[in-house]
C-alpha cells in the first residue's frame, strides 16, 4: 500500500533533508517551506526514523480537505478510517497549527478534531467512551489557506533526540541542525574534522555518525513501534539495513572547549553513542587553535552573545578565533554558525557564502570559508 509521509525540519534544511530521503529510495520527494513530502510504504515508516539526520519527525498523511469552516473541519475528520490506524484502547491526542485560515484558532481545531476522531471510533467500536489506555497516536494536523491535512505522528520524540546527550552545557544545538553544518561542509569521513567550541559534543559526534554512516535512531525508541498496525519485523529489518551500510575506518574528529567539564561530558556522550572510537575531545582555547595538514573541515557554533555571553564578549571572542584561522592552510573548509549581525566584522573577513538557517527559534547564518 502507498502512503504519503511527511517530514517537518527546521526552515532551511528541506533540501537536505530531500536528499536524505531520495537516497533512501522514497518516490516523489517534495520540498516546501519546512517540511518535505514523499510517497513510500509502511517499511518506509521505520526507515525513515532510523536514518534521517536532519528531518525532525515523520508523518504519515490519513487526509487532506477545505475546512474554512468547523463543520467542514469536523465532516471532514470524521470521514477518515481512524479505526484503520487506532485500535480500541488507543491513546489518540491531537495538537496542530493554522496558518493563512480562516480557522485561526488552534486550541478551537484542536477540540473539533479531537471531537470527530473519537466520534468515528466510538461509533467503529460500539462505545460511548474511549478508554485510551493503550500505545499513543498522536494525531497531528496543519490548516493550510483553509485546507486541512491530518496525520499520524509516527516519531514521538522529536528526532534530534539520538538518545546520547543526557544533559546540555549551556545553550544545545540541536542534533539535526548539527548533521546538517557537518553535511554542508562536505565531511564525509577522509581529512581531519574539528570543532574547537565542542560543549557537550554535538557536532563532533554527528560528524562521527557521518563518518561512520551509522543510522543516528539505532539507539532509541520510536512511537509506532508500539503500534498494532504496523508489524515489527518491518523495524528489525530497517535496523538490520542501516547496521549492514556501516563503514569501519578509521577516522580524524576532534573537539575541544576551555571548560573541562564540557569536555568531560562531551567524551561520555560520545560513548553513548557509539562513537568513542573515532572522536577524541581535549581541553582546548579555541584562541590559540592551529592545525598543520593540508586539507581538513572546520564546523563550530560559537556562543551567539545571546544566551552565553554578552555581545561584546562574543565580539572579542569572534576576533581573536578569526585570527587564530588565518593559520589555517587555505584547503581548509571553515562553518561557523552565528546569530550576530556583526560576525563577519568581528570575524575580520566576509564569507564565501552564507546559508540562512535556524537554531530552535533564533534566526542565524551560516558562514563559508576556505575551501579552495
Amino acid at each position: 500500500m502507498t502512503i504519503t509521509l511527511t517530514v517537518p525540519c527546521l526552515f532551511g534544511l528541506e533540501s537536505l533533508v530531500a536528499d536524505e530521503m531520495k537516497r533512501l529510495g522514497l518516490r516523489e520527494v517534495r520540498a516546501e517551506n519546512g517540511r518535505v513530502h514523499c510517497l513510500g510504504s509502511e517499511a518506509d515508516i521505520p526507515r525513515l526514523n532510523l536514518n534521517l539526520r536532519c528531518g525532525a519527525r515523520v508523518l504519515m498523511e490519513l487526509g487532506s480537505f477545505p475546512a474554512a469552516t468547523f463543520d467542514e473541519l469536523f465532516e471532514g475528520v470524521r470521514a477518515l478510517p481512524w479505526e484503520d490506524y487506532i485500535p480500541r484502547e488507543g491513546e489518540f491526542p491531537v495538537k496542530g497549527y493554522t496558518l493563512n485560515s480562516i480557522l485561526h484558532s488552534v486550541p478551537a481545531c484542536q477540540a473539533i478534531v479531537k471531537k470527530a476522531s473519537a466520534k468515528r471510533l466510538g461509533q467503529s467500536y460500539g462505545v460511548e467512551t474511549l478508554p485510551e489506555t493503550g500505545s499513543r497516536y498522536q494525531i497531528q494536523f496543519s490548516i493550510i489557506k483553509d485546507v486541512a491535512t491530518l496525520y499520524l505522528d509516527t516519531s514521538g520524540d522529536g528526532l534530534y533526540k539520538r538518545g546520547y546527550r543526557a544533559r546540555n552545557m549551556g545553550a544545545p544545538l540541536r542534533e539535526t541542525l548539527a548533521a546538517a553544518l557537518v553535511t554542508l561542509s562536505r565531511y564525509r569521513g577522509r581529512d581531519p574534522f574539528c570543532d574547537p567550541f565542542c560543549g557537550s559534543g554535538t557536532i563532533p559526534i554527528e560528524a562521527a555518525l557521518i563518518a561512520k554512516n551509522r543510522a543516528p535512531g539505532l539507539d532509541r525508541s520510536f512511537s509506532a513501534q508500539r503500534w498494532k498496525t504496523l508489524p515489527s519485523r518491518l523495524w528489525t529489518d530497517a535496523a538490520q539495513e542501516a547496521m549492514d551500510r556501516e563503514f569501519h575506518g578509521s577516522y580524524d574528529i576532534w573537539g575541544g572547549d576551555i571548560d573541562p567539564a564540557a569536555v568531560d561530558l562531551a567524551r561520555h556522550n560520545a560513548e553513548l553513542a557509539g562513537v568513542d572510537d573515532c572522536v577524541r575531545f581535549e581541553v582546548a582555547d579555541a584562541a590559540a587553535f592551529r592545525r598543520e595538514s593540508e586539507y581538513g573541515q572546520l564546523v563550530t557554533n560559537p556562543p551567539y552573545g545571546e544566551r552565553l555571553m554578552e555581545r561584546s564578549e562574543a565580539e572579542a571572542l569572534y576576533r581573536v578565533f578569526g585570527k587564530a584561522l588565518l593559520t589555517l592552510p587555505p584547503k581548509w573548509r571553515v562553518v561557523v554558525l552565528s546569530s550576530h549581525t556583526e560576525f563577519e566584522r568581528s570575524f575580520g573577513r566576509p564569507a564565501v557564502k552564507k546559508r540562512k538557517l535556524y537554531n530552535g527559534m533564533i534566526k542565524c547564518d551560516a558562514f563559508f570559508y576556505g575551501g579552495k
